[in-house]
């Protein structure tokens, strides 16, 4: 069973990490272009916010047939694949809960400040997840940082006390976070695959029952609506990069990777010509996650992935990409450093001047952010810290 790794998957993870980090600090600034952020729910239309999710959830489902194929390669049976889906699942859930439980938190009723709980969230995160070599500084247990690590979390969740109507709110499931986002997409995408195998056909029919069941959503023709926990819109993003992987593995058995970006190209046409003819329907909406919105950023994500490969794979033009790379190898410590610095930043009262966090300057200075963010993940790896799951 033979794999292979193109450099244009982990450039294009990294630079829509890039992307994610930015907009996410975009809150810090005033005055600047509303086609950054995110339109309203209602509004029919998109900004650059609204595309880097779905651009990622794509990129997740674009390494499944990879890491199962690593895997089963290894000698995993399909039980210990299933077993380390599951494991993987429930650690995104997890993360996923206690983030999107954060945003809702009663600050007033803590028995400390938020941001000291968003810091030993973040810790506890590290210490379970990371890749331990051996004892830290030749001492410590791996096994005793992880239980740690457990201990704040079961510490956080008893002392937590949410916003809403009476005196106190324990943790709930809310919208499940990005992180749970992107666990269930994950589930779903690699329980398809490991039933499937890779045969892009049949993966192509779960993915068409999965833009049934989103158009389903908004234009019912039954009594009811089928709902798998999180709208379809997220599962079909994610299985849109299965099915891209699972053609070009198929393209590059029969030794015709030449037709890979006729395929991609023809497959973004198709997402984004349905996504813009129905968009009379349903409007183009993130946050409603309307089939439109769903078809065109994955038809851009496919796009995009066929420029980067024939960029970084075809041309041999990657090393520019050198200076985001921890962004595509460590996406999930690079993702979680923000939380550390804008609890921080809080806890210490720190505060640009208004010429850094407005207009042109500041999103200069959001870009810098994302880069010092990325380059800072880099150092983390280099000092043996470095999230998996």
């Amino acid at each position: 069973m033979s794999s292979f790794r193109l450099k244009s998957i982990d450039i294009l993870r990294a630079l829509t990490m890039l992307l994610m980090i930015f907009v996410n600090d975009l809150w810090s600034l005033t005055d600047i272009p509303g086609w950054l952020g995110h339109k309203a729910a209602t509004e029919d239309g998109m900004g650059l916010a609204d595309v880097v999710f779905p651009a990622f959830l794509f990129i997740v489902g674009l390494s499944v047939p990879h890491a199962i194929r690593a895997r089963k390669k290894k000698g995993d049976t399909d039980l210990q694949v299933l077993r380390h889906i599951l494991e993987r699942t429930l650690a995104l859930l997890l993360m996923g809960v206690f983030m999107v439980n954060l945003e809702n938190i009663d600050a007033e009723q803590l028995l400390f400040s938020r941001y000291l709980w968003q810091i030993l969230m973040t810790l506890a995160f590290f210490l379970i997840w990371n890749i331990y070599r051996g004892p830290v500084l030749g001492k410590i247990s791996p096994f005793l940082l992880k239980g740690l690590g457990w201990a704040i979390l079961v510490f956080l969740a008893i002392v937590y006390k949410g916003a809403g109507e009476g005196d106190y709110q324990w943790m709930s499931f809310h919208w499940w976070g990005i992180l749970g986002l992107i666990g269930w997409g994950y589930l779903l995408s690699a329980l398809v695959y490991l039933w499937f195998g890779n045969k892009p056909l049949w993966i192509g029919v779960v993915l068409l029952v999965l833009f049934f069941l989103n158009i389903n959503e908004f234009s019912s023709p039954f009594p009811f609506t089928l709902k798998l926990v999180v709208s379809a819109s997220n599962y079909a993003l994610v299985l849109c990069g299965v099915l891209a992987t699972s053609v070009m593995i198929r393209l590059q058995k029969l030794g015709k990777m030449q037709w890979l970006v006729p395929f991609l190209l023809i497959f973004a046409a198709l997402l984004m010509a349905f996504g813009f003819l129905t968009r009379p329907v349903w409007g183009i909406s993130k946050i409603l996650a309307t089939p439109s919105w769903t078809a065109i950023c994955a038809g851009i994500t496919a796009a995009g992935f066929a420029l980067m490969y024939l960029l970084a794979d075809k041309a041999g033009w990657f090393r520019w990409a050198g200076i985001i790379e921890p962004a595509g190898s460590m996406t999930l410590t690079c993702y979680l450093i923000p939380y550390y610095v804008y609890a921080f930043r809080a806890l210490w009262d720190i505060s640009l001047p208004e010429t850094f966090t407005s207009g042109g300057i500041g999103i200069l200075k959001s870009l810098l952010f994302s880069i010092l963010i990325i380059q800072l993940t880099g150092l983390l790896g280099r000092l043996k810290i470095k999230l998996k799951i």
